[in-house]
């Protein structure tokens, strides 16, 4: 066997290409170095990464089940790494679940375990469930931030005074405490407080986790880029797509999309309940697509027929691998609206759920969430309402290129009169009426998103006008979003 095709050379080679972000040229040497010397359950593991960011979750789960098989050490550790591909991947909570019981079998005192379990407990609607794994979690480690501001999100609080709030403001003032941490208690102190209608402190706390969110990020919202951006997407797609659709009619999911804290999870809990709809939850299918057009959005605007082809079946593989069942499948993915031009080209035919709601209140609730630190338009109302303002000049766009085939789901006339809006939604999806529909919130199935709490609830309406709680403290902000 020559030097350069031993197990550790190929081990060594693997190692320089998956730093160098040459995943798949790096999971291929991990396989030829395993197929030579299979007793090496730290190599299956790391292939098992690698496959994860490559988009290949079963081929991962694959190969930590061999990394355990061979004795790995720090089992816990790859039954946790299984339970989160089961969840965010393939959409199987139970199986989820199981793996991290699993886990905490082989160590019962394994923080972040605790810390999923609490979080698929959430995603179900199982708040009970969720503050005794995160109570868990803070018997194990008193000092851990994270399980604090997750169980300060689902206790039951006696007022703003709560002995566990009172805990969360002295973390939050604790010397040397990281600014990721604070966000998290801050976001969460925040999200408190106006469920107890402590409203000018919850928004002290908001705009504190906020400027702690910015420190993160290091970096603020380029405007003129974003601006530029979407001049971008106007020129790419200046009319409508004519193509013929590259597929037999009827493959193509119903995407929901609009602005994050729209109601874009609502519209997919309900569709969920109706029996010929399945839903995907939120995909990065079409930003991944997005991502590998370079430049984009000019080389999606630019590709042959043959190429949007293989896109398309790439894409339908990848969704039928994580959601095998038949009928309709939802993607649910709030920020697709900047994609609808890709998204038209992939699929001709596709019906777009356009989720919409009083624009005060979408921009405030951008505000109080604790997005990615990297989506700095959310961390200041200013920044927040110029981004609200180019969503709705590029939607204005798609709107005029595709008008019979974007359906504004108000969440407002929604929470107001739900039987109307949703007889209208399913009848622009091409469904019969559901009565079950109405009872989107008896849907089981996890929401892996910040509306997991509120989608398994009935309809309310104390989101609706919500930002006149707040209306002290909102500035310029009612005027930069009139008339919109």
């Amino acid at each position: 066997m020559s030097a350069g095709k031993t197990p550790e050379a190929l081990l060594k080679a693997a190692a320089e290409l998956r730093d160098a972000g040459r995943i798949a040229e790096a999971i291929e040497a991990y396989r030829r170095a395993l197929a030579l010397h299979p007793q090496a359950p730290n190599s299956w593991y790391n292939l098992a990464r690698l496959q994860r960011r490559a988009g290949q979750p079963e081929a991962a789960l694959d190969s930590y089940a061999e990394a355990l098989r061979r004795g790995i050490e720090g089992a816990e550790e790859v039954h946790l790494n299984r339970g989160v591909i089961y969840s965010d991947d393939l959409a199987s909570g139970d199986q989820a679940e199981a793996e991290l019981r699993r886990a905490l079998e082989i160590n019962p005192r394994y923080l972040p375990a605790w810390l999923n379990l609490g979080n698929l407990h959430e995603d179900r609607g199982d708040r009970g469930a969720a503050r005794a794994a995160y109570e868990q979690a803070l018997a194990i480690d008193p000092g851990d931030t994270v399980a604090l501001a997750r169980l300060a999100g689902v206790a039951a609080l006696i007022g703003p005074g709560d002995p566990l709030l009172q805990r969360v403001r002295a973390a939050i003032a604790a010397p040397g405490i990281e600014p990721a941490a604070r966000a998290d208690l801050g976001f969460a102190l925040g999200a408190a407080l106006d469920r107890l209608a402590a409203y000018d402190e919850a928004f002290a706390a908001y705009a504190a986790a906020n400027a702690a969110s910015r420190a993160v990020a290091g970096a603020r919202y380029d405007r003129a880029a974003h601006e530029s951006l979407v001049d971008r997407l106007i020129a790419t797609f200046p009319e409508p797509e004519k193509r013929p659709a590259a597929g037999r009619s009827g493959e193509a999911p119903i995407f929901v999309c609009g602005m994050f804290r729209s109601g874009s999870t609502l519209a997919e809990q309900i569709l969920a309940r109706h029996e010929d709809v399945t839903p995907g939850g939120e995909l990065g299918l079409i930003p991944a697509i997005a991502e590998a057009l370079d430049p984009y959005p000019e080389a999606a605007g630019a590709a042959p027929a043959e190429t949007i082809a293989g896109l398309r079946s790439a894409y339908l593989q990848a969704l039928r691998r994580v959601h095998t069942g038949n009928g309709l499948v939802s993607d649910k993915r709030p920020d697709n609206f900047l994609h609808l031009g890709l998204i038209k080209r992939l699929f001709p035919e596709a019906r777009i759920v356009h989720t919409v709601r009083n624009p005060l209140d979408n921009v405030l609730s951008l505000y109080f969430l604790h997005l990615d630190p990297n989506l700095a338009y959310a961390q200041g109302l200013d920044d927040a309402a110029h981004w609200y303002r180019q969503y709705r000049r590029l939607m204005a766009h798609w709107r005029r290129l595709y008008p019979d085939d974007i359906h504004d789901f108000d969440y407002d006339a929604l929470v107001a009169d739900p039987r109307p809006r949703i007889e209208a939604l399913l009848e622009f999806c091409g469904l019969p009426w559901s009565e079950a529909c109405l009872s989107f919130h008896e849907a089981r199935h996890a929401v892996r998103t910040a509306s997991a709490g509120q989608v398994h609830e009935p309809l309310y309406r104390r989101s609706s006008g919500r930002w006149r709680h707040y209306e002290r403290h909102l500035g310029g902000l009612v005027e930069a979003l009139r008339g919109l």
